[in-house]
């Protein structure tokens, strides 16, 4: 999105919400989008500020018209004044006694209307509990005050039967009482025996639970991913030795992990032993045995593909040399099995023989899959159909990426069945093909800071992507006589713009549209295979990360 809309105006704080909720709770927001998919929301706000609301496959999309310039026109116009944004939390209420007359004004087909109340309604009772969503609204209550009414000094004790809020505004809602409490002022009795009074989802200062609480959890997921990378790169560190040769070995294995990704397999082995009712510690040796079978598969990864750049620095191979390179790869191998043999003292044996069994699995997967990439490169071959494609990323990356990463956390948490650890296995592939399509689209439209590796690195290296396989089908012979012959060149042959005519091609044929849809497509199906097949688990905090990270592939921005 361009420049940052200050956060003053009511469209300001519906943008910062979303985009907040897409990082950290994306689950919340294809369950939104699920509601409104294919309505368009017009919202106006008391301070004149206006915004159009609408779904792209799993996402809310936040637009705001320009100045002077009217967007298409939407199916649902919702108009806010100050009353109305006051009751926005207040969930306590009826509907029909949240829409005050004269202040909500809402036009639109009755059933869209009632569409974007359900996802409205979802996401003030699913994300309101999120910490950084609190401090987004509560900011814009600092920096907006004028809809709530003056603040109370905070030093200023609150008067009998006061509010403690502090804001004018919420101190009303607060006294509020249900239109049917018996006894005018008393507070409601629920089965004779458990007193409620009308309260706020929050008050200003924090949240609290909900009188009916969803059976789904939710979890914020940037926070999640965050404690568990780093837990776990405690534990690789704990691997390296300190002892020579330090410059040409352990210093390199020692550097090149610290050069973190999104921390989404240490994630996902922790959060599946969770699951499962393990320890989330009993995992933590797993994953990071994971992270160093990964680091190791992306140096010797990187010299077979001519990589410059990983993570934003110099490949090893680029800096240290190929020998070194191949060598640290090697180390860093040699540490996940001895990584994945600790867990002898704390899981016991049948258990790591378990955990030995997957690794091995694993990698073989892996290797196969590399086999297959590299055979097409080296046969100058590009496959004619997707399923070719989604055979080799399953195997070179989806193993090792999403489905290896929850069946060993599920071995953790004591789960050696296989028919249950199987159950992972088709929704995460699903998952994961439709990740590592998004991964492939970034590295032609996505910005290099964010992505990590050098733009246009994959058709420099000539990977055989979605995008790829879509385009040789589409265009004619002499076009792909042409693109045919920048292929068979060695990277060092080829040119920048080499890539860009590549590209240039697949933007005309629609190749890269192509694969958004099919990586969106693949991921809905990956949503309803988690929910179908994982309905064994039962709803706890484990499972609400791993649904958070499966739709974070449906609400990710490319």
């Amino acid at each position: 999105m361009s420049d940052p809309i200050p956060l003053r105006t009511g469209a300001a704080l519906l943008t910062a919400t979303v985009d907040e909720l897409a990082q950290r709770a994306p689950a919340i927001v294809a369950a939104a989008a699920g509601q409104m998919r294919g309505i368009r929301l017009g919202l106006g706000f008391h301070d004149g500020s206006r915004a159009l609301l609408s779904v792209r496959h799993s996402r809310l999309v936040v637009e705001h018209p320009a100045d002077g310039v009217e967007a298409a026109d939407p199916d649902v116009e919702v108009v806010f004044d100050n009353r109305a944004l006051n009751l926005l939390f207040d969930l306590q209420h009826r509907p029909a006694d949240q829409a005050l007359p004269d202040s909500l004004d809402t036009r639109g087909p009755r059933e869209q209307v009632l569409a974007v109340w359900r996802a409205f309604s979802l996401l003030a009772q699913r994300a309101a509990g999120l910490r950084s969503v609190q401090e987004l609204w509560r900011s814009y209550r600092d920096d907006a005050p004028a809809p709530w009414g003056e603040r109370a000094d905070e030093d200023e004790p609150p008067g009998p039967a006061e509010s403690t809020s502090g804001w004018e505004g919420m101190d009303y809602l607060l006294r509020r009482r249900p239109q049917d409490a018996p006894g005018g002022d008393e507070p409601e009795l629920v089965g004779g025996t458990v007193v409620t009074r009308p309260r706020l989802l929050w008050d200003g200062r924090g949240s609290s639970p909900w009188w009916h609480e969803s059976p789904v959890h939710d979890a914020d997921l940037v926070a999640t991913m965050a404690a568990c990378r780093a837990r776990t790169g405690e534990a690789m560190e704990a691997f390296v030795p300190y002892r020579e040769p330090r410059a040409e070995l352990y210093d390199l294995m020692r550097l090149y992990p610290a050069r973190q990704g999104k921390g989404l397999r240490p994630t996902l082995t922790i959060a599946a032993c969770a699951a499962f009712g393990g320890r989330p510690e009993d995992a933590v040796r797993a994953a990071a045995a994971l992270e160093l079978f990964h680091n190791g598969f992306l140096v010797h990864d990187d010299i077979a593909d001519e990589s410059t750049h990983r993570r934003g620095l110099p490949t090893l191979h680029e800096e240290h040399g190929i020998g070194l390179a191949v060598n640290c790869g090697d180390g860093l191998n040699l540490l996940a099995v001895d990584a994945i043999l600790s867990n002898l003292d704390t899981l016991g044996l049948a258990r790591t023989l378990a955990l030995i069994h997957e690794a091995i699995h694993m990698c073989r997967e892996s290797v196969e899959g590399q086999a297959m990439e590299l055979g097409w490169i080296h046969k100058h071959v590009v496959p004619a159909e997707d399923e070719a494609y989604f055979t080799m990323s399953t195997k070179k990356t989806g193993w090792y990426t999403c489905i290896s990463p929850c069946r060993i956390g599920a071995v953790c948490g004591g789960v050696t069945d296989p028919a249950l650890l199987g159950r992972f296995d088709e929704a995460f592939r699903l998952i994961g093909i439709a990740f590592q399509i998004q991964d492939d689209i970034l590295n032609l439209v996505g910005q290099e800071e964010l992505y990590g590796k050098e733009p246009l690195g994959d058709l420099l290296e000539g990977k055989r992507t979605v995008m790829l396989i879509h385009l040789f089908r589409t265009m004619a012979e002499a076009e792909r006589s042409r693109m045919q012959e920048i292929l068979r060149r060695p990277r060092s042959a080829k040119a920048q713009q080499d890539a860009e005519e590549i590209l240039d091609a697949m933007r005309r044929h629609g190749s890269i549209d192509y694969a958004v849809d099919l990586a969106a497509s693949l991921a809905d199906e990956g949503i309803t295979r988690f929910e179908e097949d994982l309905a064994v688990i039962p709803e706890n905090e484990g499972k609400a990360v791993l649904r958070q990270i499966a739709h974070y592939v449906t609400t990710r921005l490319l």
